[in-house]
């Protein structure tokens, strides 16, 4: 899997809440393409969390995938339960998604030795697609007859981040207000760009 090196050099993998859920699940559940088209499909109960290398995307220290969501998260070696209340994940405003945050423990449910693997588990809300064209949507719900998907199923998929709290979190930027992806450097980049190109004219 080529994951985060398909990206141009220079690139990171870095995305914030929304853009995970309106750049990347929205699309995933539409059945449109992600771009970029990096991030893997796994199952989650198939897998404990320091077995992700080479089957999620790493950028940094932690690990993405899609996945269905799903009641049960036991894992060959344990489970995954919540630790905190759902967050609302927002874009312009409006609320967009649900940001689950768990933690993995390892043994029976109830019974478990809690770990530092935590994840955190982006859901849409219901009936937050992605807003396209009409001809897009259309060949999207052609497309998901096709192939017997219905529209539950589609809303089932999840986009998740798996990161080791141990190693610090790239998300803590996030949580104090510094929301810098990739893309909004290059934005900041060719503004400082075009400052300069003004001051010399």
């Amino acid at each position: 899997m080529g994951g985060a090196s398909d990206l141009p050099p220079g690139f990171h993998f870095f995305p914030s809440d929304e853009e995970l859920v309106v750049h990347f699940l929205r699309r995933k559940a539409s059945l449109l393409p992600c771009q970029p088209d990096i991030v893997p499909t796994i199952l989650l109960n198939h897998y404990d969390p320091w077995e992700l290398n080479d089957k999620a995307l790493q950028a940094g220290n932690q690990w993405y995938f899609f996945s269905h969501a799903t009641q049960s998260r036991v894992t060959p070696n344990g489970y995954w339960s919540s630790i905190c209340a759902d967050e609302m994940v927002k874009s312009s405003g409006c609320n967009i998604g649900l940001k689950k945050t768990l933690v993995f423990s390892i043994g029976e449910p109830s019974e478990g030795i809690e770990t530092n693997w935590i994840m955190h588990e982006y859901h849409l809300l219901d009936g937050r697609k992605v807003s396209s064209s009409s001809t897009s949507t259309s060949s999207s719900r052609k497309l998901h007859r096709e192939k017997g998907h219905s529209n539950t199923e589609s809303n089932n998929w999840v986009i998740c981040r798996v990161f080791d709290s141990t190693c610090g979190s790239q998300a803590n930027f996030h949580e104090e207000g510094m929301e810098l992806s990739c893309l909004d450097e290059v934005f900041l980049s060719l503004d400082d760009y075009d400052e300069v190109s003004l001051s010399n004219n």
